[in-house]
């Protein structure tokens, strides 16, 4: 299944939906708990949310183990070089991000009060609880929430040009 056509292989589809949809899921929710964290019963929030993060945290884990043997096809000669490098750039910010705000927030939260669970079990407590060192944690998640935000609005503006404009089939090579 290795990118041999125009096309990205099934398994990166997969990847690629699945966590556009986890990851979005993922923000909305963590905007939503940050207006509700101090609230009656708001904890549970945040409990899905960590464990929906570190299940996301696995399958970036995965995607990139699968992207190391399945680079995808080049793009288009039709699609200028300064392009090309723009787009190269902004899917290795896309992965950066991926990296950064999982381990942020595992970090912000194993050093945080209440730990870090996957839906209910509680992981094995690693480090002392540190409020300031938390908070740190968190204010770097925050901040690449919003640039993975930014970088997905122009991950998608681009693929809308491709599919609208262009029409040149770079939009088609992410659908099944």
């Amino acid at each position: 299944m290795n990118n041999t056509d125009w096309s990205y292989d099934v398994i990166s589809k997969l990847f690629h939906w699945i966590l556009a949809i986890l990851l979005i899921g993922l923000v909305a929710l963590g905007w939503y708990m940050m207006s509700i964290e101090d609230q009656p019963n708001s904890g549970w929030y945040f409990g899905i949310h960590k464990s929906f993060g570190l299940i996301a945290a696995t399958l970036v884990l995965l995607r990139l183990i699968w992207r190391i043997g399945h680079k995808p096809a080049p793009l288009p000669d039709s699609v200028p070089h300064w392009q090309a490098k723009i787009s190269r750039a902004i899917h290795f910010l896309l992965y950066i991000c991926m990296i950064v705000m999982p381990l942020t927030g595992f970090l912000g939260s194993s050093f945080g009060k209440y730990g870090v669970a996957f839906f209910g079990w509680p992981l094995p407590k690693w480090t002392n609880q540190n409020h300031d060192i938390s908070e740190q944690f968190f204010e770097i998640h925050e901040t690449f929430a919003w640039f993975l935000v930014v970088l997905v609005v122009l991950h998608i503006l681009a693929a809308l040009k491709h599919l609208f404009i262009n029409k040149d089939g770079v939009f088609k090579r992410m659908w099944f």
